[in-house]
């Protein structure tokens, strides 16, 4: 667990301040977990590889544009990682038909086999997560996280 920036200081802690740093701790202790089962073996990825080969699992036939466009993320940045796992053998590329520029990214046997077991490990650390909240406290939870998301939301 990452102590370094959760202070041991309550007592001068706003509540707000409080509540996004426990949000924050949340998405850490749970991306922490997520990721451990990958940890050591040759399939070791990190959160924004997970996210494309969500992705691109979600959409095969999608091109780095289309990914683009969906996670908002520098073109840059995202041909490095289709890149690399290009080269991990999780992601294969073929020419567009129409326009040979573009790449059609599909998941490779073994990028669907990385994802099925993240989205295995998805399962399970959501259950853990919620053991002992009712489903009353939940969509309580989901709401308020909600309202809390739209109020950060970029106004237009």
């Amino acid at each position: 667990m990452d102590n370094v920036n959760h202070s041991r200081n309550r007592a001068s802690t706003r509540p707000e301040d409080e509540l996004m740093e426990l949000v924050h701790r949340v998405m850490h202790q749970y991306r922490s977990e997520q990721y451990q089962v990958l940890r050591g073996g040759p399939n070791d990825i990190t959160h924004m590889e997970s996210k494309v080969l969500g992705f691109i699992g979600r959409h095969p036939g999608a091109t780095q544009s289309d990914l683009a466009h969906h996670s908002g993320r520098d073109k840059a940045q995202l041909a490095r990682l289709i890149k690399a796992l290009r080269e991990r053998g999780l992601l294969t590329g073929e020419a567009d038909a129409a326009d040979r520029r573009n790449v059609r990214l599909a998941l490779t046997n073994e990028g669907e086999s990385v994802l099925r077991l993240l989205q295995q490990q998805t399962r399970r650390l959501a259950s853990k997560a919620v053991a002992g909240i009712d489903a009353a406290e939940r969509a309580q939870l989901v709401a308020l996280l909600k309202r809390v998301s739209a109020n950060l939301a970029p106004r237009e």
